[in-house]
């Protein structure tokens, strides 16, 4: 297998309902491993994720988990995942869903490099870049 470059997400206890809507948004395989799975099963995050990763029909890969007790977790603009490409239907529907319950940033239109960008903050707290490419 190629080397390849994974966005990977941390959450504060709430990466299932995370990585669930993710899958909503660009469906997919979804793979969830819990803390308990590995060897934590009377822990009080036991429930929570210790590893999942969505592998979509489009190629794009997302990881992400839940932060373990005693590590940071700090949310914000430290990430963006940037969707990128020329099937406008596609990507202006993952926008749709990506940006609801969230905060927009720069509303999804033609920029003056040509082409239509938005950027969001979806409800969990992850920045997204949307670029539909003008041939």
């Amino acid at each position: 297998m190629a080397s390849r470059l994974n966005p990977y997400l941390g959450f504060a206890g709430d990466a299932r309902p995370a990585l669930e809507f993710y899958r909503s948004v660009f469906g997919g395989t979804l793979t969830l491993h819990t803390f308990g799975e590995f060897g934590a099963s009377d822990a009080p995050q036991a429930d929570q994720i210790m590893h999942g990763m969505l592998e979509t029909d489009s190629g794009y890969t997302l990881m992400g988990s839940d932060t373990p007790p005693g590590m940071p977790h700090t949310p914000g603009n430290t990430i963006s995942i940037s969707l990128s490409g020329d099937d406008g239907d596609e990507l202006r529907g993952y926008w749709r869903q990506l940006s609801e319950g969230g905060a927009v940033t720069v509303p999804m239109e033609k920029q003056t490099w040509g082409d239509e960008f938005g950027m969001c903050t979806d409800r969990f707290g992850t920045v997204w870049m949307v670029n539909v490419t003008q041939g």
